[in-house]
């Protein structure tokens, strides 16, 4: 919005010499870094009232395991107010409205996602912990099918969007754009090499391009899969939170990469360039405001959780932002946590079924895994947010490794 009313005003405010007051708010740069402040203080702020609020309406969690160890370490967090996530979706949409380029394709599409994973998640949690249709000593929210049903439909619609915008809206026909647009980008290979007769770079000979479908496919496995490892990994104080906060910002980072000026940058890094995708970096900046507000609330012992209505639309949106950016390879180094997370369960469930009862990890999601081993909660939220610090640090550097 403040981007949206100076560009409309620009010539006013130059005409009274007061353009050089907000010509900052013109940088994406800054704005991508105001966006992590003004989320964080958004949180912050309404925190207090909303747990409050959370309380009064006996929104509160109830931890049930099929091991009675896990269920005893749990139990301090018995009617613990859930769907924070209301705090950490209203201050992405707060801060990416105030600040991020509205006009963007890209953003009205990431809030287009938020809003519709946000709601899912939300109605998950309601149903789970108010609803009738809970039995007694069950907790029931939408099916499984029904969540996936709502998350592959707008991932699809999300994938045939983005391949759309990528074929007809900014690069008219400039092909070799359009193609960088669809690629598939593998960690360590060229998106782009130089050629010395046109003393320019072009785009790599062996890129891969993906169909329509292909991509639409890709979108829907990258979305649809981040969505639920995130939801999986928010089983303890401050552990989704905090590893998202740091993927967001890894992911900042590559938009900026990927749609700064005219493709120089990206060029020079032999990465995908997409044109317009650098206002995704506001998006993302909110998303680590958001997350680093959250957690102050959320450490141990947590005043709140996030639930569904908090890990559906992190994830998803995340996802979102690889796809857009072509880097969604990158994201299974990046989000390595996650995919840890996700992979226990379906290795734990595959495991459980083959052997006819056995069970290949003391318990799924991984995390509780190593709270039964020994691990304090603590110990294992600090050493899963190290180890996804330093699988972002690994990323970026293989940005110069091509």
């Amino acid at each position: 919005m403040i981007f949206n009313l100076i560009r409309s005003w620009e010539a006013w405010l130059i005409e009274h010499e007061l353009f050089r007051f907000v010509r900052v708010f013109t940088f994406v740069e800054f704005r991508a870094v105001a966006a992590i402040i003004v989320a964080f203080f958004f949180v912050a702020v309404l925190a207090r009232p909303t747990i409050r609020w959370l309380i009064r309406k006996k929104i509160g969690e109830r931890p049930e395991f099929g091991v009675g160890q896990l269920n005893r370490l749990m139990a301090s967090k018995q009617e613990t107010p859930t769907m924070g996530g209301l705090l950490i979706s209203g201050a992405i949409a707060f801060s990416a409205a105030l600040l991020a380029d509205l006009t963007s394709f890209y953003v009205q599409m990431a809030l287009v996602c938020l809003v519709f994973l946000g709601g899912l998640g939300a109605a998950d949690d309601w149903l789970k912990l108010t609803s009738a249709r809970r039995q007694p000593g069950a907790r029931q929210g939408l099916y499984t099918w029904e969540k996936l049903a709502f998350q592959i439909g707008i991932a699809v619609l999300l994938g045939r969007f983005i391949h759309h915008h990528g074929a007809s809206k900014f690069v008219g026909d400039l092909s070799e754009l359009a193609r960088m647009a669809h690629s598939l980008t593998l960690p360590l290979t060229k998106s782009w090499v130089f050629d010395p007769e046109a003393g320019s770079y072009v785009p790599a000979p062996g890129l891969i391009v993906l169909g329509p479908w292909a991509f639409v496919g890709v979108a829907c496995l990258v979305i649809v899969g981040s969505s639920n490892a995130v939801n999986l990994t928010d089983g303890v104080d401050g552990l989704a939170a905090g590893i998202t906060g740091v993927v967001a910002f890894a992911f900042l980072i590559l938009c900026l990469l990927a749609g700064w000026g005219d493709g120089d940058v990206a060029k020079r890094l032999l990465i995908p360039y997409i044109p317009l995708s650098e206002e995704l970096a506001v998006v993302a900046g909110a998303m680590v405001g958001a997350c680093l507000g959250f957690l102050w609330f959320n450490c141990s012992p947590a005043s709140v959780f996030m639930g569904d209505t908090g890990s559906l639309p992190l994830g998803g949106l995340i996802g979102y932002i690889a796809v857009v950016i072509r880097q969604e390879l990158l994201l299974f180094v990046i989000g390595g946590v996650f995919v840890a997370e996700a992979m226990s369960v379906l290795l734990q469930v595959a495991w459980f079924k083959a052997t006819r009862g056995q069970r290949l990890f003391r318990c799924a999601p991984i995390h509780h895994h190593f709270q039964l081993a020994g691990w304090s909660e603590q110990q294992v939220v600090v050493r899963f947010w190290l180890i996804t610090a330093l699988l972002a640090a690994i990323a970026l550097a293989t940005i110069k490794l091509r």
